[in-house]
């Protein structure tokens, strides 16, 4: 029919209809289509122009917004201001689907007539265009013209968007006390079930960015219990139980999202379909995106077993690694990008921490066989020889996971290589120790503490960039050092043992451990004296240098770094005293 009647010459006495046609038919060309609004609105303009052409007024070409301000500065005809008006609702949701918030506030500028204007004039601290919107009346509906979406629904619908959409830039720009003003005025609009929960999330996330948890809870809590498969509003339930140290909740938080993931995502949250135009097809921004992301299933499994190792829950951190560990085998790599755009960690990091929660499990060689698949994967990726110096002016890979000409790895990807396969030599000392097999600990140990001309390799004129890489590395090493210094000690090897923390010592001057291992060695060397005095300015000293430093090591290091504890402080410190206190005595008054 529309097709029919503008085929035709313009006629006044049937231009309402024509408007109303119009009005009607781009409403169902939207519901149709069901989903968000793009481009621009095409068939209004014609309208526009048609309108322009039945009361004699000029027209050039001209763009949607001068087209409008034309029509509504020069059209005054009493039975044209209805359609018009509707037809103004209409375009203003293309524009605020855009995200063209002044085009639409400038539009309810000449929308409105002096009266709505004193209505709609802002006090200090109030929103422009929420005013407008509120302040305009919708043109009351004729008889004989049905329309399949009233104007006073698209109000609402238009006032809900606007103030959703704002909320969320005020949010982007850091204004969190307006932005949480705004989400709030949208959460009392009009709206389905998805989108409110959808606000509610988003008032969690400006809640938390402010510093208020509880209240980010309060808000993701409503959120879930409008729509419970709102699941990102539970993803952030987990991170505010992690930031305000609920280990319990959090865990249970987590398992719950990893059920929902996994099961097949229902339809949407109901809405009514008798509106055409709804607030979600008028609010889809970056922004929102960022915060209602999906998180995979995979991403919670490991987040899962992540904090299970790093809250001490070494049995439930096991079967969840393995859980992963057999994703993996069904080609995750192919479902979820393993690089910096997912939560998800390197795989041979993962494999260093399941074996690290294995081996807290008592699953020594469980945790050996883990380890001994990231040795064999990573060590033909290793060149002999990082020439750091020489290739300082090579540039990084542009793209995540590139490899440079010849397939070798880049400097940092070479350094990492290194670093998980002697933590993985690392794991397999420390598994072997427990197991009683000395030889083989010890063997392992050596395998970890790197061959020297490497060390000296990565440790000559290097990049600012590779400096977190090689500190790891130099943490591996020296835990390898103390390890099979231990070792020695146990099997009496005391002069082996001391060259050990010596060595330590070098790499990491007054670590805590080997400094604590080094008195021990000179006591068993009966090099007492020396021993007393090493002890004296070691309990004097403030805190290790990774505490002072404050750079966390990666996870899997964590119970590495917790073996090489030096375990006989206390008895130790007492043969020092003891000592002590009789040498004081044979000492000349």
């Amino acid at each position: 029919v529309l097709f029919m009647i503008t085929g035709l010459p313009v006629a006044l006495p049937v231009l309402p209809l024509e408007l109303t046609i119009l009005y009607n038919s781009l409403l169902f060309t939207v519901g149709a289509s069901d989903c968000a609004i793009k481009g621009e609105a095409e068939g209004i303009c014609q309208g526009l122009i048609r309108v322009l052409e039945a009361c004699g007024a000029s027209r050039q070409d001209l763009s949607a917004k001068e087209l409008w301000q034309k029509v509504l500065q020069e059209v005054k005809l009493e039975e044209l201001q209805a359609p018009l008006h509707r037809l103004g609702a209409l375009q203003a949701a293309w524009w605020l689907a855009a995200n063209r918030l002044g085009s639409v506030t400038g539009l309810f500028r000449l929308l409105s007539n002096a009266e709505d204007l004193e209505r709609a004039r802002c006090r200090e601290g109030e929103n422009e265009l929420l005013s407008l919107l509120k302040a305009w009346r919708v043109p009351a509906a004729e008889a004989s013209l049905p329309l399949v979406q009233s104007a006073g629904d698209l109000k609402e619908i238009l006032c809900t968007a606007a103030a959703f959409l704002q909320g969320l830039q005020e949010l982007e720009a850091g204004n969190f006390p307006t932005a949480l003003s705004l989400l709030q005025e949208a959460a009392g609009g009009f709206c389905s079930k998805r989108v409110l929960a959808q606000i509610y999330t988003c008032l969690g996330c400006c809640a938390q960015r402010m510093g208020k948890p509880q209240t980010a809870l309060q808000y993701l809590r409503r959120a879930l219990r409008v729509d419970f498969q709102c699941l990102p509003a539970l993803s952030y339930v987990v991170s505010l139980y992690h930031e305000l140290g609920e280990t319990d909740t959090e865990l249970q938080a987590l398992a719950l999202l990893y059920e929902a993931l996994e099961k097949k995502p229902p339809a949407a949250a109901s809405f009514s379909r008798c509106f055409l135009i709804r607030t979600e097809l008028l609010v889809n921004t970056p922004m929102l995106s960022s915060i209602l992301c999906h998180r995979h299933p995979s991403e919670v499994k490991y987040l899962l077993a992540q904090r299970c190792l790093q809250y001490g829950r070494v049995a439930d951190a096991v079967d969840h690694y393995l859980d992963f560990l057999a994703l993996l085998q069904e080609g995750l790599q192919q479902q979820v990008p393993l690089d910096g755009g997912s939560a998800l960690p390197r795989i041979p990091e993962v494999f260093l921490e399941a074996a690290s929660a294995l081996e807290q499990a008592g699953r020594h060689r469980d945790a050996i066989t883990m380890c001994e698949e990231v040795i064999r994967r990573t060590t033909g990726l290793i060149p002999w020889s990082l020439r750091v110096k020489e290739r300082l002016e090579q540039p990084e890979c542009p793209l995540p996971g590139a490899e440079p000409a010849g397939g070798l790895p880049s400097q940092k990807e070479g350094l990492r290589c290194l670093a998980w396969r002697a933590a993985g030599y690392l794991h397999q000392g420390w598994a072997w120790a427990t197991l009683g097999e000395s030889k083989e600990a010890i063997t392992q140990f050596s395998r970890g503490c790197l061959d020297d001309g490497i060390c000296r390799s990565v440790c000559v004129s290097m990049p600012e960039s590779l400096l977190p890489e090689v500190k790891v590395l130099q943490k591996i090493r020296l835990l390898s050092l103390i390890g099979r210094g231990a070792e020695f000690l146990e099997q009496g090897k005391h002069k082996e043992a001391l060259l050990d923390f010596q060595h330590g010592l070098q790499i990491s001057p007054g670590d805590p451990a080997a400094a604590s291992y080094l008195v021990q060695a000179l006591w068993k060397l009966n090099r007492k004296q020396e021993a007393a005095a090493r002890w004296q300015k070691l309990s004097q000293s403030s805190a290790g240098e990774d505490e002072q430093q404050g750079r966390p090591f990666p996870l899997y290091l964590m119970s590495c770094l917790k073996r090489a504890t030096f375990p006989h402080s206390e008895c130790l410190a007492r043969s020092i005293q003891d000592y002590l206190g009789i040498t004081s005595q044979d000492s000349p008054g």
